[in-house]
Formats: structure tokens, C-alpha cells, sequence
């Protein structure tokens, strides 16, 4: 079966990553987060105030060089009226405006109102062209950027809740990448603060737009087991070093996984099925459970470093719950001989507890 995944994977197309940046728009998406409209539109009526103030200071200096029908000298108000009509392309007719308070109504009325029905005609078009060209340059940055994130494969249930466990954990949604192809999924993603990606990732050309070959760790939360062992095994060739952390249904395909590359397979029915058959008789414990695996409030299963004053002790002995140790990679027990000295270069596994 690896086999003929491995002939499947070299046979795939790489057409996203040879894309343009301007055309992965709609398929690679990062989040912004958005304005009031009304606080755009006045930003830009003070930038397009202060361009028409400039060029009016521009003609006003240079006034000498500019000639009235009238035969008089120009004022400023006469070179902020030239400016407007410039600027607006609005050009000079068989009836134009000769005295001032003539050419002030036409400066505060008539070219509002000609700037409001320009907006109007082509509002639509510049905005939708500006769009693009912004999620074009922030792609470009983004992938030039990425670096050391996560990769989660299908934000369904299971998808959805490794997220959320990782921002309880301290985890910044920017370092998230989720790839999927439910656009209602990616949509509930990027609400939240994700770079979503558009696409089937066992595509290896889908999960390099994802920048997995980067990546520090890689979630497969798909529905189907068939599906996260290819996942998998795309994900291992183009991520050699990453983490891969993949779920199953059932636990026979467990070893297809590991075959396929994954560092840790759970299996997401029977861990359901065995937390049902406990809360039959002791629920407190589930509840228990529970609490361990939320990081929000209450208690919470971590990692860290060990502390100078205590190498060489007992990981059974200190203030913290300790579960475990782990040393070179591997998980040690806590009450295994070979941790009853904690050494420097390990990391302890226990429970912390977590302030509302």
C-alpha cells in the first residue's frame, strides 16, 4: 500500500506552488482584520483632501506660469479651482465659473457631488481590484515569512478542537495554517484568526502552499482513515523533521499510520468509546479527564524544562504532580528506575494549574 501511495505522490501535480502569488488569491487566504467602513471612507477623503491641498500649493508657487481668461492674477482660491477641475478630470466647458463665490460653490458643491458619482460607478470595480492586489502582497509576504507553525488537516470536529486547544495554550492564531476543502470550514477558520488554504491536502502541491515543509508540526484530523494515512505519508516527504500527529477512527489502521510517518496516532473512537464506559460508573473521573485536557480554567497537563536545583532528585519528590519524563525523545513513567534522577537535558510532564 505505501507503495503505491509513494508512485501516487511523485505523480502529482505541483501547479499551485508554480502559481503566481496574485493567483493563489481565494485559495490561500490570510486573515485581516476589518475596519468600520465609515472609518475608511474618512480616511480617505482627508488623503484625497490633502493631495488636492498639495497640488493646489504646487500651481499657487508656480502661479506666475498660469494665465486667466480674465486677465487677472491668480489667487490661491484660483489655483485651488483649477485644481479641483484637474483633478477630476472635469476639463473646461463653453460655461464655466468666473467669479469667486461661483468658483467656491464649485469647489465645495459641484465636485463632491462629481467625486460621490464616480465612487458610485466605479466604486465596486477599484475596491475589488485593491482586494486583490492586498491579499496578492500579503500572501507574498506570508509565504516568504512562514516559518516554524503548525499545519492542521481538516477543521471539522476533531480539527476545530486541536485549535482551540493550542490557543488556550498560548499558541498565536498566526502560526496556525488549517487546509481543507469545506469552504464553510475555512470560513469558521479564518473568523478566528487562521491562514486558511483551499484544497485536498494529499496534494503535496496543497500542503507546500501550507508551507508544511517548514512546518514544526503537522495535524491530520480528517474523517477518514484512508484519507489521513495519504495525508501522512505526503506530509512525511515534503516535512522530513516535522512532528506529525494524525487521528483515526479505528485502531487497526494505527500501524498503517506509523508505517506511513506519524510520530503519534490517536484513536479517536475507542478513546471516546473507553471515557463512555468509565462515566457509566465513575463520572467524576471523565470529568477529571476532562478538566486535564482543557486549558482554560482548572487543571491542565504541561511540559517544561527542569530547574537547575533539581537535577539529580526525584521527579517524585517535587512540589509539582509529575506524570512523567521525558528523556532523548522518549516517554519515561514516573516510578521507572531509569528516571529516579532527573537529568538536565530533561523535560517533565505534569499538572498544572490553570487560574480563571
Amino acid at each position: 500500500m505505501a507503495g503505491r501511495l509513494r508512485r501516487r505522490l511523485q505523480n502529482t501535480n505541483a501547479a499551485l506552488t508554480d502559481r503566481p502569488d496574485f493567483a493563489l488569491v481565494g485559495v490561500l487566504r490570510i486573515p485581516e482584520f476589518e475596519s468600520s467602513p465609515w472609518r475608511a471612507i474618512y480616511r480617505r477623503i482627508v488623503i484625497a483632501l490633502i493631495v488636492l491641498f498639495v497640488a493646489a500649493l504646487v500651481v499657487y508657487v508656480d502661479r506666475d506660469g498660469y494665465a486667466d481668461n480674465q486677465g487677472d492674477d491668480l489667487s490661491f482660491l484660483d489655483a485651488f479651482y483649477y485644481t479641483t477641475v484637474s483633478l477630476s478630470t472635469t476639463g473646461y466647458g463653453d460655461i464655466a465659473p468666473i467669479s469667486p463665490s461661483a468658483r467656491l460653490v464649485n469647489i465645495l458643491v459641484i465636485t463632491p457631488l462629481r467625486v460621490f458619482f464616480l465612487i458610485l460607478l466605479v466604486g465596486t470595480t477599484l475596491a475589488v481590484l485593491t482586494e486583490r492586489s492586498r491579499q496578492a502582497f500579503k500572501i507574498q509576504r506570508w509565504r516568504r515569512n512562514v516559518r516554524n507553525h503548525t499545519v492542521v488537516v481538516g477543521y471539522g470536529t476533531k480539527g476545530r478542537t486541536a485549535v482551540d486547544a493550542m490557543l488556550g495554550d498560548g499558541v498565536s492564531a498566526s502560526d496556525i495554517v488549517v487546509v481543507d476543502t469545506d469552504q464553510t470550514a475555512l470560513d469558521a477558520a479564518a473568523n478566528v484568526g487562521l491562514v486558511t488554504v483551499y484544497g485536498s491536502a494529499t496534494r503535496s502541491d496543497v500542503l507546500r502552499l501550507t508551507g508544511a515543509q517548514y512546518a514544526a508540526s503537522i495535524i491530520v484530523a480528517t474523517n477518514r482513515d484512508d484519507t489521513a494515512v495519504l495525508v501522512t505519508l505526503t506530509a512525511r516527504e515534503i516535512a522530513p523533521k516535522a512532528k506529525i500527529v494524525a487521528a483515526v477512527r479505528e485502531a487497526e489502521n494505527v500501524h498503517l499510520l506509523r508505517q506511513s510517518g506519524a510520530d503519534s496516532v490517536v484513536v479517536s473512537s475507542e478513546t471516546a468509546g473507553r471515557l463512555l464506559g468509565i462515566a457509566t460508573t465513575t463520572p467524576s473521573v471523565v470529568e477529571m479527564m476532562e478538566d486535564l485536557l482543557t486549558p482554560e480554567a482548572g487543571f491542565a497537563i504541561a511540559e517544561r524544562e527542569v530547574e537547575r536545583d533539581e537535577v539529580g532528585g526525584s521527579p517524585r519528590h517535587l512540589s509539582d504532580i509529575v506524570l512523567g519524563v521525558v528523556r532523548d525523545g522518549r516517554l519515561v513513567r514516573v516510578g521507572a528506575p531509569e528516571v529516579d534522577a532527573i537529568e538536565a537535558e530533561d523535560r517533565l510532564l505534569y499538572i498544572r494549574r490553570v487560574s480563571n
